[in-house]
C-alpha cells in the first residue's frame, strides 16, 4: 500500500496485530468493523516501520514499545511477509459487506482496499519491492535503497533531545548496516532472474555510492555530534561510537554493494525500460495502474501527453513572443529565457538569501488570495527551507515534507540552492504553488487535520494521481487567482511546468512500453520544454527506475479538472468552487475513481 511518509520516500515494512486504536482524537463514538480493520492495518504497518513511527511521532505505547533505535527489515523474508500480509488485508476487506455502511465507512473500505490491491498487483512478479509501498523493480538504484534515504531521514527526522534518543541513533546505525547487507543480497537474487538496472543507472548509482564511501565527514556521524552537543550530551563520546560503527560496519557494507554493482556492469545493456524484464509489459501495466489509479493503457496515456504538449506549446510560443523572444524553436527560446540576466539570482550567499526571501513573499501573496477559492485552510504552518548543504548535491530541486501530526513540526517546502541558475525568477511562483500552497501543503496538512476519518486515511495513505494531480491542478488555481497577472514571464514558467508534466506521460510510456532509448526520451523532453539537457537526463533516469510514477501528475490533474467541469455543468449557479475544493481535500488521499464518487455525491446533493 502506498504510505505517505514524505513525498521523497516511502519507508516500508510489515508487522503484527495490535488491537490499539490509532485514531486518537478522531475516534468514533462507535467503532465499526471497517474502522477496526483500518486501524489494524495502520498498526501492522507502523509496528514494522519504526522510521514511520518517528516521522508520525507515534506514542510508543501504541506500537508495542520504544522504536527510536529500530529500523525496518529489508530482507527478502520480510518482503515476502509484507506481500502475504497485504493479501490477507485484501481478503478481509473484500469479505466485509459494504451494504449498510455509513458514508465514511464505505469510503474507508473502498480507499484502503484499492490501495492494497494496487500495491499487491506487483507482488506476483517476484522481484523488486511491492509490499505496501510503490512497486520498484530495482531494490537499489540512484533513487531506491536505504543508502539513498536513511542519512537524510536521520538528519531531518530522528530527534536527539535525550540520552535515549542519542542511544537510538547509535542503534539505528547498526540497523542501517544490516539494511545495506539485506538489500545487496536481494539485488543479487534478482540479478539471477534477469532483474538488473540499465548500465547508465548502475553507473549513476555507483557515483553516489562512491561519494558516500569516500566521505570523510559522514552525515550520520557529524549530525549526531552536532545534535548531541545541542542537547547537552557528551558529543565527543557519541561521535566516537558512531564513527566506530561507520568504519566497522557501514563502510564494509558500502564496499560490498559497490563491488556487487561493479560485477553487474559486466553483463548489462543500455535498455532503459522495464519491457526487458520477465513479463515486463504486464509489470509496467501494474505500475501504471498503481500510479494513476486508473485502467488507462500505456497508449492512452502516451497520446494524452502528446496532445497536451502540442496545445501547451502553442501557448508557450505566444508567451515567448510577448516577451520579445520571436525566433527559434520553443526549446531554443526557453534556453535563452533561462539565462536571461533579468531573471537570474547571483550564485552566492547574498543571492541565495534574496531567493529565499522572494519565495517567502510569494507564499504570503498566495496565502492572501486563498480565501477566494478555499473555505478551509490548514492550521499547520508552512516554512520555506533551504535543502541542507550536506545533501543538496543529490537532492531534488524542490520538495515538500509534511508536518508532524502532533503539531511539533511544521510543513516544510524545501528548495535546493546548490546553483541559483537552476531557479530563474519566472520558475519560482509555480514551484511555490505546487510544493507549498495551495499544493502539497494544503492537501497533506488538511488531510492530517481532518476530523472523523481513520488514521490510515488522514495520515498515511498516498495516491500519486490524487496527491500529485492536486499539486499540478493547484498551479492552475494559482493562475486563476491572478498570480501571474503582472508577471508574463512567470506565466510562461507555469505553462512550461504543465508541458513538463505532459511530456512525462509521453516519455514514461515511451521508455517502458514503446522501447524508447534513453536518448529518444531526452530529445523529446528537451524539445517539449526547453529544459537543460543535464536536468532532463536526471529526470529520464528517474523515470527508468520508477515506472509509471511520472504519469500520475498530469493524469490526476486532468481528472480533477474534468470533475470540476462536470460539477459546474450539473450544478450551474449552485456550483461553489470553495465547496468543490473541500470535497476534494477533506476526505484525505484517495484513488481517482473514488474521488469521482465523492464529486458525484456532491453533484446529487449540491452541498
Amino acid at each position: 500500500m502506498s504510505i505517505k511518509i514524505s513525498r521523497r520516500a516511502a519507508l516500508i515494512g510489515a508487522g503484527s496485530f495490535c488491537a490499539l486504536n490509532l485514531v486518537g482524537q478522531n475516534a468514533f463514538a462507535k467503532s465499526s468493523s471497517i474502522n477496526v480493520i483500518a486501524d489494524k492495518i495502520a498498526n501492522d504497518i507502523l509496528r514494522d516501520s519504526p522510521e514511520s513511527c518517528t516521522t508520525y511521532t507515534i506514542s510508543p505505547a501504541l506500537v508495542g514499545g520504544p522504536y527510536i533505535g529500530k529500523v525496518s527489515d529489508r530482507s527478502l523474508a520480510a518482503e515476502n511477509a509484507r506481500n502475504k500480509l497485504v493479501g490477507e488485508w485484501i481478503a478481509k476487506l473484500s469479505k466485509t459487506p459494504s451494504k449498510g455502511l455509513s458514508k465514511t465507512d464505505y469510503l474507508t473500505q473502498k480507499i484502503v482496499l484499492s490501495s492494497a490491491k494496487y500495491s499487491h498487483a506487483a507482488a506476483k512478479f517476484g522481484f523488486g519491492d511491492a509490499g505496501y509501498g510503490s512497486p520498484n523493480p530495482y531494490i537499489i538504484s540512484q533513487l531506491t535503497g536505504s543508502y539513498v534515504g536513511f542519512p537524510d531521514f536521520m538528519a531531518s527526522q530522528h530527534p536527539v533531545k535525550t540520552k535515549d534518543d542519542a542511544d537510538g541513533w547509535i542503534s539505528r546505525l547498526h540497523g542501517f548496516a544490516q539494511q545495506l547487507k539485506d538489500e545487496t543480497a536481494r539485488s543479487i537474487s534478482d540479478a539471477k532472474k534477469g532483474i538488473v538496472p540499465p548500465k547508465f543507472i548502475l553507473e549513476t548509482s555507483l557515483k553516489q555510492l562512491h561519494a558516500s564511501y569516500d566521505d570523510k565527514s559522514p552525515v550520520l556521524v557529524e549530525i549526531l555530534a552536532k545534535k548531541a552537543k545541542e542537547a547537552g550530551l557528551d558529543a565527543d563520546a557519541y561521535k566516537a561510537k558512531a564513527q566506530a560503527i561507520y568504519n566497522g560496519e557501514i563502510l564494509p557494507a558500502y564496499k560490498n554493494l559497490i563491488d556487487t554493482f561493479d560485477g553487474f556492469l559486466k553483463n548489462v545493456t543500455m535498455d532503459a525500460g522495464v519491457w526487458k524484464l520477465p513479463k515486463g509489459d504486464e509489470y509496467y501495466k501494474a505500475c501504471l495502474a498503481y500510479w494513476t489509479t486508473t485502467n488507462k493503457t500505456p497508449d492512452e496515456v502516451h497520446e494524452l501527453g502528446k496532445a497536451l504538449v502540442i496545445s501547451l506549446g502553442k501557448e508557450i510560443d505566444a508567451g515567448l513572443k510577448q516577451l520579445g523572444y520571436n525566433e527559434g524553436s520553443i526549446a531554443d527560446r526557453m534556453a535563452k529565457l533561462s539565462v536571461d540576466p533579468r531573471y537570474i539570482y547571483a550564485n552566492n550567499d547574498e543571492g541565495k538569501e534574496k531567493l529565499l526571501k522572494d519565495i517567502n513573499g510569494m507564499v504570503a501573496d498566495i496565502y492572501s488570495r486563498l480565501p477566494n477559492a478555499f473555505a478551509t485552510l490548514p492550521k499547520a504552518k508552512l516554512e520555506v527551507r533551504r535543502v541542507p548543504q550536506y545533501t543538496e548535491a543529490g537532492a531534488p530541486g524542490g520538495y515538500y515534507n509534511s508536518p508532524a501530526p502532533d503539531g511539533s513540526r511544521p510543513g516544510a517546502y524545501y528548495i535546493n540552492l546548490r546553483d541559483t541558475a537552476a531557479w530563474p525568477k519566472w520558475s519560482l511562483p509555480t514551484l511555490t504553488a505546487h510544493e507549498g500552497v495551495p499544493g502539497h501543503h494544503n492537501q497533506i496538512a488538511l488531510a492530517q487535520e481532518a476530523k472523523g476519518i481513520p488514521f490510515i486515511r488522514s495520515k498515511m495513505l498516498w495516491f500519486g494521481a490524487y496527491g500529485e494531480g492536486w499539486a499540478l491542478y493547484s498551479e492552475t488555481v494559482a493562475d486563476e487567482l491572478g498570480l501571474y497577472e503582472n508577471d508574463p514571464a512567470g506565466r510562461i514558467g507555469y505553462l512550461q511546468s504543465m508541458a513538463f508534466r505532459a511530456a512525462r506521460c509521453v516519455v514514461d510510456t515511451g521508455i517502458h512500453a514503446k522501447k524508447w532509448t534513453k536518448q529518444q526520451a531526452i530529445d523529446y523532453m528537451h524539445q517539449a520544454t526547453g529544459d537543460e539537457i543535464a536536468a532532463i537526463t536526471t529526470e529520464i533516469e528517474r523515470y527508468c527506475v520508477w515506472p509509471g510514477q511520472a504519469t500520475c501528475y498530469m493524469v490526476g490533474r486532468v481528472k480533477i479538472m474534468e470533475l470540476r467541469e462536470k460539477a459546474k455543468k450539473a450544478l450551474g449557479n449552485k456550483f461553489n468552487i470553495k465547496t468543490f475544493h473541500d470535497k476534494v481535500l477533506l476526505q484525505g488521499s484517495m484513488p481517482l475513481d473514488v474521488l469521482e464518487e465523492v464529486i458525484d455525491d456532491y453533484i446529487k446533493t449540491g452541498a
